[in-house]
């Protein structure tokens, strides 16, 4: 197995680790708060307010549905939000395997260019001293 593939399995359980530890959280705050709900009338104040002014119960299906139509906005904003977040994240990963190629193309590139650089110097130190042999010769005579 690939080093990346392995970082991708690695990142998938953290992932859903993270995801199913905050559904966990979740969960216990939602039946605490029912809980709590129950032994202690949180809206009383609403029903007593309701009670001395029974004129304003009209406003009550207005207040559900702001606080319903508050709820699905919230929640698709997530979802968006969440959306976004994993198109970025695979994103992220493809540049950063282009970077990675392209840091691999340009070390073999210049593994190369190093290689015909050492074998231009030889040969040009070679002619060199063909070059100074010839001259020494010819001086010689």
């Amino acid at each position: 197995m690939s080093e990346t593939q392995e970082t991708k399995k690695n990142n998938k359980n953290r992932r859903l680790s993270t995801a199913f530890h905050d559904l966990i959280v979740l969960c216990l705050v939602v039946i605490n708060i029912f809980i709590l709900s129950y032994f202690f009338n949180i809206f009383e104040f609403l029903v007593k307010i309701f009670y001395q002014n029974p004129q304003r119960i009209v406003y009550i299906d207005e207040i559900i549905v702001i606080l319903l139509t508050i709820s699905i906005g919230l929640t698709v904003f997530s979802w968006r939000r969440w959306r976004e977040s994993k198109r970025e994240a695979a994103e992220r990963i493809k540049n950063q395997e282009m970077l990675r190629e392209v840091a691999e193309t340009k070390a073999e590139v210049e593994r190369i260019i190093s290689k015909q650089l050492r074998a231009d110097m030889d040969q040009l130190k070679h002619e060199v001293k063909e070059i100074l042999y010839l001259l020494s010769a010819k001086h010689k005579q």
